[in-house]
């Protein structure tokens, strides 16, 4: 008998997702003709439940059945993309919604691919080094280093980091506020003071940042979400999608314009 129509979509929405096994199922009805068993072993739940979901879905006309296995309709092809697609969407929501307050207005701007294209590192009370230890990862692969607001450049293990790649001559800029420069010089004395000798080292000082840091590492970008009160680095969003990259890039260009240099000297 043919499925009413009536019904709202929110209905069939409602039913696919108060189950886990229905969408899976529908999908993979989508692919090639399967059998009751192959489903139950496919969703892991009974065949009885199968059974009741396959007579739901030829009852919307989603599927039918030739012989002992069953296959998606048109229709049921639709509706299974629509669902699959939905639920990249709501994962990629997700995935944003934990940094969301801390980044960039300008990433609501992006389109939902680009933010699905983000590797979002995210500190945990058990782990609150892991967005510190991800940046690490992208120092050690890169050959060239533009940072504003390199807070996060200057914490253990990524400062070891940042000195053997100004040791290898690698073309590093920082843009920072004074009170980075001071920590940054006070901290580490010698070793920022030899550090600043170096032609391929440069280091600039504003006093208008942004509470967000940039990282342009070749073709990869960094966005360092600092915690706003300790400092702390609460997340990092990585990306080599163009369009975050063509930004960054501008961020940059516009506060290194801005910024004045340093000198060690200045602070002794």
């Amino acid at each position: 008998m043919p499925h009413n129509s009536a019904e709202s979509p929110i209905g069939d929405i409602a039913y696919l997702a108060r189950s886990k096994h229905r969408i899976p199922t529908l999908v993979a009805l989508t692919e090639r003709p399967r059998s009751r068993s192959e489903l139950c072993e496919l969703t892991g739940v009974s065949s009885s439940t199968i059974r009741r979901t396959l007579d739901e879905f030829e009852h919307r006309i989603w599927i039918h059945k030739d012989g002992y296995q069953y296959s998606a309709t048109r229709l049921g092809e639709v509706v299974a993309a629509g669902m699959e697609e939905l639920i990249d969407q709501v994962e990629t929501e997700q995935k944003v919604r934990d940094v969301w307050p801390w980044l960039p207005d300008e990433v609501s701007e992006f389109t939902i691919e680009t933010w699905a294209a983000m590797t979002i590192t995210v500190a945990e009370p058990d782990a609150p080094y892991r967005p510190v230890n991800r940046f690490e990862s992208l120092l050690n692969e890169t050959n060239e280093l533009r940072l504003v607001r390199p807070e996060i450049a200057l914490m253990e293990p990524c400062f070891d980091d940042l000195v053997q790649l100004i040791d290898q001559e690698v073309d590093v800029v920082l843009v920072a506020r004074p009170e980075s420069h001071t920590y940054f010089l006070s901290t580490f004395p010698e070793r920022s003071s030899a550090m600043m000798e170096q032609d391929c080292f440069t280091v600039l000082e504003h006093d208008d940042l942004p509470p967000y840091g940039i990282g342009l590492l070749d073709e990869r970008v960094a966005i360092s979400c600092y915690e706003e009160e300790s400092g702390m680095v609460h997340a990092l969003v990585d990306t080599d999608e163009t369009a975050v990259r063509e930004w960054a890039k501008s961020v940059y260009e516009t506060f290194t314009a801005e910024a004045q240099p340093v000198r060690a000297q200045q602070y002794e």
